[in-house]
Formats: structure tokens, C-alpha cells, sequence
């Protein structure tokens, strides 16, 4: 009888596998990006498992691509008033206009944006967007240091870039990361754990059982703080 919790990847999407005291098998497909998860029976193996997501590939695709095609939340506006997030922190926006190069500052309860007279909501997001990506850049490095005396790995080269459907990914054969910008917005736990998760790839590349007890030594609550991350929006508004 199975009962020890794992990953698949299958055609390159990976899949949670949960077993349970059930008679058949659920495939579930859930938001925002389209995470996959089987609840199997404890009978059972994993061929069994791997042939069932093989057959029903169509449809998860299908859900996955609606799933990920969806409206996501407005274009901010990018006036005073508005709410945005700094490292989970919901902040009211503070426009001034000024001259000089812009310039951002979190400030108590404040997103303080000063920006040169006329520029455009376009220009103000670019601006944001730009300081959002010196946020993970500025924490990256000690999280990275620290993990890698942890997990025994060294990491190459890292970068921050926009990512759709993805908070990080990694290359293994060159040991290089990346990073999703969104993450500026999230709780530092959360990149934090995806730092884990993607250097542990370069111990072992694939969603399978060793992957999952390399991350439960590593970080014993990592399920948890993915499902908390994968059931946030990947973005809280559409950059241009």
C-alpha cells in the first residue's frame, strides 16, 4: 500500500500525487497557474498514476491554458490612493511630482513615488516595476549565501526577470536561477522558499520522493508555504 506523498513530471507539467483511502483516482487542475495534483488511491503504483494524467493530457492542458489566459486584475492607474504590495504589506501610493530622476520610498503604511512633471501612468509603472526588481536583487544575495552552505550547492549566476506562469525556475547543468519579479510583492517567506526549492533542483531534478525529502529536511512547512504562494495571484496587475 502506498502512502508516502510524491511528484511526477509528465510531459513536462508536474503533478502533486496524494494518496488516500479512496476507490478511484481525481485529477484537479487549480488556480492561478494551473497546479496539478492527483488524489490516488493507496493501492496504487506509479505507472498506474503516470498512464491516467498521460490519457487525460488534453484536458489538463485545456485547463491549465484558460487557467493562465485569464483576465488578471486591472492596469493600475498609478495615482495617489492606490494599493500596492511591498513584501505582503498592502501600501497606499503617495504620487509627487518633482524634478530630478524618480525615486521610490516605502514609508510606514506608504508607497512614496516622486516622478518628473508629465510622465505618464506607463512611465510611473516602469518606474515601479524597475524598484521592485532591485527589491529581490537586494534580497537574494544573503538568502542565496545561506543556502548554499545548507544544501551543499553552489550557484552560478541567478536573475530577476517577469515571469507568466512561474515564481522561479533553474538550469542545472549550469546551476543558474530565476527569479520572478513578483515576488517583491509577496511575503519574504515566500521567495525564500522558492531560493530552496530551486537550488534543491540542483541536487535532484525532478518532482520525485527524493526531491520531497530533501525539501521536508530542508524546510518542514514547504507545503504549506507553496500552497499559500501558488494560491496568490501571479501578478496583481498587468505590467506593459
Amino acid at each position: 500500500m502506498n502512502t508516502a506523498n510524491g511528484y511526477l513530471t509528465v510531459a513536462g507539467i508536474n503533478v502533486d500525487v496524494v494518496y488516500k483511502n479512496i476507490k478511484n483516482m481525481h485529477i484537479s487542475v487549480y488556480p492561478p497557474v494551473g497546479r496539478v495534483r492527483v488524489a490516488a488511491p493507496s493501492r496504487l503504483d506509479e505507472d498506474a498514476i503516470r498512464l491516467a494524467v498521460v490519457q487525460r493530457l488534453p484536458w489538463i492542458k485545456k485547463q491549465r491554458a484558460q487557467l493562465q489566459a485569464a483576465e488578471r486584475q486591472s492596469t493600475r492607474e498609478m495615482v495617489t490612493g492606490e494599493s500596492h504590495y511591498v513584501w505582503g504589506q498592502r501600501l497606499r501610493l503617495k504620487l509627487t511630482d518633482r524634478g530630478g530622476r524618480p525615486h521610490i520610498d516605502a514609508v510606514g503604511s506608504e508607497l512614496q513615488l516622486s516622478v518628473p512633471p508629465g510622465m505618464d501612468d506607463a512611465g510611473r509603472r516602469k518606474v515601479l516595476q524597475s524598484w521592485y526588481r532591485k527589491q529581490v536583487k537586494a534580497a537574494l544575495p544573503p538568502l542565496i549565501d545561506k543556502w548554499e552552505a545548507i544544501i551543499g550547492m553552489k550557484v552560478n549566476a541567478w536573475t530577476v526577470r517577469r515571469m507568466k506562469t512561474k515564481w522561479g525556475s533553474c538550469n542545472p547543468e549550469s546551476a543558474s536561477l530565476w527569479f520572478n519579479i513578483e515576488l517583491a510583492k509577496k511575503h519574504p517567506a515566500y521567495l525564500e522558499y522558492i531560493v530552496v526549492h530551486e537550488m534543491t533542483h540542483l541536487r535532484e531534478r525532478t518532482h520525485n520522493d527524493r526531491f520531497a525529502a530533501l525539501m521536508d529536511t530542508y524546510l518542514p512547512s514547504w507545503r504549506a508555504t507553496r500552497d499559500g504562494l501558488n494560491g496568490a495571484h501571479l501578478a496583481e496587475e498587468a505590467w506593459e
